[in-house]
Order: C-alpha cells, then sequence, then structure tokens
C-alpha cells in the first residue's frame, strides 16, 4: 500500500453531522447482501451470509453476501465473456479513459460518503482518509486514465535492406483477479482496479470481509458510469472459500492481492498448480527507521509517532523498527512519548479522532500477545502495552525499548500502534547500521532520517527494501511500490504498475 500523503493538508476538512452517520447507519442495515455478478446484483449461492462490525463499537452495521466458489465460477464466466465477446477489450483506449475519468468524478462527487463510510467500516480517522486513501485513490483513476491511451509495444530498428518487420505488441492479460485487504480497502480497490480497466481487461473484485462496503459502493457506481457488464463484478466472502477459489481458477489469468505474506505464499501456490496465472502480490513489512544524529529530530519524533497512529499501525510499510544513534537515543525517545501521548484516540467518524480502533478483535488479541510474549522475554514498555478498555477494538499506543533483534516484537508484522526503539553506536559503519535494518524476513518499506547526503546515499544502497523514505519523503510523482525478500512480488503503480496487467505478443512480419 502506498504511503499516506499531505497533498490535501491545510485544506478545511467538512464535518458530518450524527444525521449523517445515523443515515448511513440506516442504509447499510437496510441494503440487502449482494454479489455484483455480470451488471447486475443478486444473492449468493448459497443464501448465506456474514456480519460487517464497526470496529469503534463491536455493534453490526451491515450483512454482506457470503460468497464461494460457486459465486466466483459465476463472476469469471461473467468477466471471461466480457473479455471474449464484449466491448471494454475492444473499445479505443481514449473511451477506456474517458470511463475512469467518470468514474473519479462520481466518487468525488460524493467523497464525504466515502470518508464517513470508510471511517465506519474500517475504523481509520476522517482526517487520515480525507488527505490519505480519497485524494490517492482518485489520483490512481486519473493516473491510469491518462495512461490509457499510452499503452504501446515496440518496433526495433532495422536495416534499409531487411525485408519484412519484426516488432511487439501489449495487450490485455484476460480475466484478472483483484483480492483486497481491510487495512485500505477503497484505495487498495481503485489503485488496482484502475489499472486493470485501463489496460483493457475484465476483473473480479473478492474484497476483505472485514471492511467491503466501500467495494460495493465502488462496485454500483462502476455501473452508474457506463462501464459495461461483465467488466467489473463483486464477490464478498471468506478468504478461504471465495478467495482461495480466485487463486485457484484455471480460467483467471493474473492475481493481484495485497495482504499477508502466508496467504500471499498460498496464491504463489495455487496459480502454479492451477494455470500458471501471473500473480501481482504486496505482502507484509517490518520496517526500520534509522535516525541519525544530524536529523531535524522534532520532524522525525512526530513523523514516526504519526505513522503508527495512522489506520493504528494496521500499514503495511509503517516504521516499526526504530534505530537511533545513541547520542540523541534518549532526545529522541522523550519527544516521540510526548508526540503519543498527545493523540487523540476515538472512533474513526469522530473528527477529532487522530487515531481510531483495529480492525477486529482478533486482531487486538493477536497483537497484544506479540507484545507481552517479548515483555516476558525481557523487553520494556515505555507506553502502552495492552488493549485499552470499553467497547470497540482500541490499543494502546505502545513504545517498547531493549528488545532484541530475536524477539517477536521485532520481527513479526504486529499491524498495530506498537514500536520498538533501539539505539547503535554513533561510530557504528553505515555497513553496520544497514545489517540492523535488514535483519528481517520482510523488505517492503525503509525510513531514514539525516542531513549528512554521504549517509544518505551510504545507506540507500544497502538497504534491502522497494521503497526508501529520506526526511519524510518529497514529490508527488505516483512511483513504483512494492517489495523485496518476504514482502511481495511484482510492483503497483504508474505505467510499470500497468504492465503487470498486459502480455507480450511478438510479431516477425513477412512480405
Amino acid at each position: 500500500m502506498t504511503q499516506a500523503t499531505n497533498e490535501t493538508a491545510g485544506a478545511p476538512a467538512p464535518a458530518h453531522s450524527s444525521e449523517a452517520l445515523d443515515a448511513l447507519r440506516r442504509t447499510l442495515s437496510q441494503q440487502p447482501p449482494a454479489v455484483l455478478i455480470d451488471g447486475t446484483w443478486r444473492a449468493c449461492v448459497s443464501g448465506r451470509t456474514l456480519e460487517v462490525d464497526d470496529p469503534a463499537s463491536g455493534n453490526r452495521i451491515a450483512m454482506i453476501a457470503a460468497g464461494d466458489g460457486h459465486d466466483i465460477d459465476l463472476a469469471v464466466a461473467a468477466a471471461r465473456r466480457a473479455f471474449r465477446d464484449g466491448p471494454w477489450p475492444r473499445l479505443p483506449a481514449s473511451k477506456r479513459a474517458a470511463l475512469l475519468f467518470a468514474l473519479a468524478d462520481a466518487i468525488e462527487a460524493r467523497q464525504e460518503e466515502f470518508a464517513l463510510l470508510e471511517s465506519l467500516d474500517a475504523g481509520h480517522s476522517l482526517a487520515s482518509i480525507r488527505k490519505g486513501d480519497l485524494p490517492l485513490g482518485l489520483r490512481s483513476l486519473r493516473d491510469y486514465a491518462g495512461w490509457a491511451t499510452k499503452i504501446a509495444g515496440e518496433v526495433p530498428m532495422r536495416s534499409a535492406d531487411q525485408s519484412g518487420m519484426d516488432y511487439f505488441l501489449r495487450e490485455p492479460i484476460g480475466v484478472a483477479a483483484i483480492v483486497t485487504p481491510w487495512n485500505a480497502p477503497f484505495l487498495m480497490v481503485l489503485q488496482k482496479l484502475a489499472a486493470a480497466l485501463a489496460a483493457g481487461c475484465t476483473t473480479v473484485i473478492k474484497p476483505a470481509e472485514l471492511a467491503p462496503l466501500s467495494a460495493l459502493r465502488i462496485g454500483e457506481l462502476c455501473r452508474q458510469v457506463g462501464i459495461p457488464a461483465g467488466v467489473v463484478n463483486i464477490v464478498t466472502g471468506e478468504g478461504a472459500s471465495a478467495g482461495q477459489a480466485l487463486a485457484d481458477h484455471p480460467d483467471v489469468n493474473l492475481i493481484s492481492f495485497t495482504g499477508s505474506t502466508e496467504v500471499g505464499r498460498s496464491i504463489m501456490v495455487a496459480a502454479a498448480r492451477s494455470n500458471l496465472k501471473r500473480v501481482v502480490l504486496e505482502l507484509g513489512g517490518k520496517s526500520p527507521v534509522v535516525v541519525f544524529a544530524d536529523a531535524d529530530l522534532d520532524k522525525a519524533a512526530q513523523a514516526i509517532v504519526a505513522e503508527i497512529a495512522f489506520k493504528s499501525g494496521q500499514y503495511c510499510a509503517a516504521g516499526s523498527r526504530v534505530f537511533v544513534q545513541r547520542s540523541i537515543h534518549g532526545v529522541l525517545l522523550e519527544r516521540m512519548l510526548a508526540a503519543m501521548d498527545r493523540l487523540r484516540i476515538g472512533a474513526g467518524y469522530d473528527e477529532a479522532t487522530e487515531m481510531g480502533p483495529m480492525i477486529s478483535q482478533r486482531q487486538r488479541q493477536r497483537a497484544e500477545a506479540i507484545i507481552q510474549h517479548s515483555l516476558a522475554a525481557g523487553a520494556r514498555a515505555l507506553r502502552g502495552g495492552r488493549a485499552r478498555p470499553g467497547p470497540g477494538y482500541f490499543f494502546e499506543p505502545t513504545l517498547l525499548t531493549e528488545a532484541s533483534a530475536d524477539m517477536r516484537i521485532a520481527q513479526e508484522e504486529i499491524f498495530a500502534p506498537a514500536i520498538v526503539v533501539t539505539p547503535f553506536a554513533d561510530d557504528a559503519s553505515l555497513a553496520a547500521v544497514a545489517a540492523l535494518a535488514n535483519d528481517s524476513r520482510y523488505g517492503l518499506s525503509a525510513k531514514l532520517w539525516a542531513r549528512d547526503l554521504g549517509t544518505v546515499h551510504g545507506l540507500i544502497g544497502r538497504l534491502e527494501t522497494g521503497q526508501v523514505i529520506v526526511n519524510g519523503g518529497g514529490g508527488e510523482a505516483t512511483l513504483p511500490f512494492g517489495g523485496v525478500k518476504q514482502s511481495g512480488y511484482g510492483r503497483e503503480n504508474g505505467h510499470i504498475g500497468l504492465s503487470a496487467f498486459t502480455e507480450i505478443k511478438a510479431v516477425r512480419l513477412g512480405y
């Protein structure tokens, strides 16, 4: 998942009313559970349903269809017909682009509805959705709408007396399965769907069962703006049934998945076992943050704490292992603790909230077990470490020290608002610092705080990650995003992300 953006910071956030929240709750409670197949909402084959809860209260907010392999078969068949016989892959690229622009406009006109829906469904703060998920999702749609008209093959140079011609084409890969996570449901659907549609693919989306509601709303808007039937199909359901059926399906050409490394590994196995479908996997992370003595410590401390408050630490690129030069260790800790103590915690749909709840009781219990295991092994908690009492799935912002590199808190993706801080010697070599940062099976992202350019460039080349963010980052380009080691396979965003949804056909033409 791409990092948060500040591009809308400074704009006044429109306040929602309790009446708007109550109206949304009523709408969701009355919405019949359904899947979207071939342009029509219908009950799933089994008729089973799943409950969707508000993470801030634990109360039910909606019922969704519990689709399974039978529904996946129907959805894939609809997507295959739409790809083989329908207009979508044959439309001029400019017309596909126009529909993507129309979808972006339709979502933007309803952005406060989506912000409230996402905060209710996934628990995230309204501020984080307005400043992060919404603008990034809209930008993905519009960026890929622009790329739709720029997909091209190549013609190599040839000598004047050469007969014939060699070239290659790029064509849509076919039926793309999109499996999205619960920590950024709106954004992940749009990033993947935009690339697939721009390339001319048809799709089957399986949103996370814990936070599926924005995906369903996006599906309805796809119908309303005129995207043809069968191009966007949505099947809600559990990963073990609906998700696994997509991974196993022999008529799916590509599966794009964001989620845990364990599930990603099972998808690779299923892809190999079925039809050798292509895979794009954006998986787990245990991202290091390295802070040197010449860094802007106020800015670094605020950014480190803000990142674990963002989505309550349920963010694959979150910097959860902080390595700091010993001479500034105490100062940075003091400033981080102060920033942590200032966090306003509450329901995501409360305008004042800076950190919302975790997604579920199960995820909260897992995080607490990892932290308590590490404390029992000798780590020290300067803040937090436990679930917060009361309704909902809230967790205390947590800062641990004195944790060895082999403890669970230092090695496992905790997906909670928890940081472990470790000092390193002032005279440590860059190779030694990099070794600390690289001591993980993951390699998604790294954060570096330093002013000296020799330090910055020397460490960038030694870090085993798919992304390095220096001093909080800068610019606004959509860079390729993905990981190395067990953090994933392939990249998303921009023309590199688009290319995953295309197939190359080489042509050797004689005449």
